[in-house]
């Protein structure tokens, strides 16, 4: 098994408009590891995830995808994205198997799904326990149901980094322990993963490793804050060793 990373920034800068929203950070995903992207709105968090699957262009630095420059990377099936939360099908009508069917096209043969295409979709869906749910409307479907339906259908691919941004936001108890459940399973299958995340809450157990950022800066690389150190609890200031000089003290009551 190679040790390069699956997912490497070096340097990366990127813009909005003209302004400035990522500021030279560095970020390394190990295969197999669970990194979540920590920080207050604004701080660059679903910038850094998009730059990555190549939705936003970088104004200085490298990034690297499987040791592969992603200007030159192909392989997307190997690689699983779920956007913040929206419509699952875009407002157009469609049945969940429809939609959770789409995330296998990229590895059908000639946009043809075959018997082994239409099983990783049942897998994807018994997995987010929606698969009596397969032939309704995505349209009639809860928020937390369509959320279900976007991870789904990225785990019909069955990739081996999946990117994740915000995937509790707006979702209800029941869907984000099933979520969480989800995401276990994967991560126990060896996949690598990448979730931007406003607060931990029950995939904390899962993660390996927490990338703070600030004004497009990275201000913590670490344990995730709540295990730091036994001072770094909500409403306390807590300094990682790593953080730039002169770094603000990260107030961990903003993220867990």
């Amino acid at each position: 098994m190679s040790d390069e990373p699956v997912i490497s920034l070096r340097g990366v800068r990127a813009e909005l408009g003209s302004r400035p929203v990522l500021r030279g950070i560095d970020l390394t995903v190990g295969r197999g590891e669970v990194v979540a992207l920590l920080g207050a709105n604004g701080s660059g968090k679903s910038t850094a995830v998009r730059t990555v699957i190549g939705q936003v262009p970088v104004t200085a630095g490298e990034i690297e995808l499987f040791g592969t420059p992603r200007r030159r990377f192909r392989d997307w099936a190997r690689v699983g994205y779920v956007p913040q939360r929206t419509t699952a099908a875009g407002g157009v009508p469609a049945t969940v198997t429809e939609v959770v069917s789409s995330g296998r096209l990229s590895r059908a043969r000639f946009g043809v799904l075959r018997k082994a295409d239409r099983e990783a979709v049942r897998r994807a869906l018994d997995l987010v326990g929606m698969a009596d749910r397969a032939k309704d409307s995505v349209n009639a479907l809860s928020g937390g149901q369509h959320q279900r339906v976007l991870i789904a259908r990225s785990l019909a691919a069955e990739p081996e980094l999946l990117i994740m941004d915000e995937p509790m936001a707006g979702v209800d108890l029941a869907s984000q322990g099933v979520l969480a459940d989800t995401l276990r399973d994967q991560v126990a299958a060896g996949t690598t993963v990448l979730l931007v995340l406003h607060e931990l809450g029950p995939l904390e157990p899962l993660i390996d490793r927490a990338v703070v950022l600030r004004d497009g800066c990275v201000v913590h690389d670490g344990p995730p804050p709540k295990a730091v150190g036994q001072h770094a609890l909500p409403g306390h200031d807590h300094v990682h060793p790593h953080a730039p000089a002169g770094a603000e003290p990260i107030r961990t009551g903003l993220l867990s």
